[in-house]
């Protein structure tokens, strides 16, 4: 269930990851993964309908406790999902791009 952010990014490059950010709004703003779909933690078991089951879904935080909280409860629902271990920290300290802002 865990991967790193460099599986992520593979993942991203072929096209198979469909990636949430499960922080606050604030934080998605400063710098999120490019195509990061917003879903703060608090809103997944309200919104999770909204997501593909057909669909392996990321999920990130910061570091990945937020995310690994919501990978727990969604994989209860069945969904198939990857907990991005040291979350966009590591992603922005592996040197790959961020967006700022919101992506809608």
């Amino acid at each position: 269930m865990h991967v790193t952010v460099s599986e992520l990014k593979s993942a991203m490059a072929a096209g198979d990851a469909h990636v949430v950010d499960v922080r606050e709004p604030h934080e998605y703003e400063a710098g999120h993964v490019p195509g990061a779909e917003l879903m703060p933690l608090a809103m997944v078991p309200l919104k999770h309908s909204d997501l593909p089951k057909s669909e392996t879904i990321y999920l990130i935080c910061q570091t990945g406790g937020r995310s690994f909280t919501a990978a727990t409860w969604l994989a209860q629902q069945g969904y198939d999902v990857r907990n991005v271990t040291g979350g966009t920290s590591d992603w922005i300290r592996s040197g790959y791009d961020i967006t700022k802002g919101r992506d809608d």
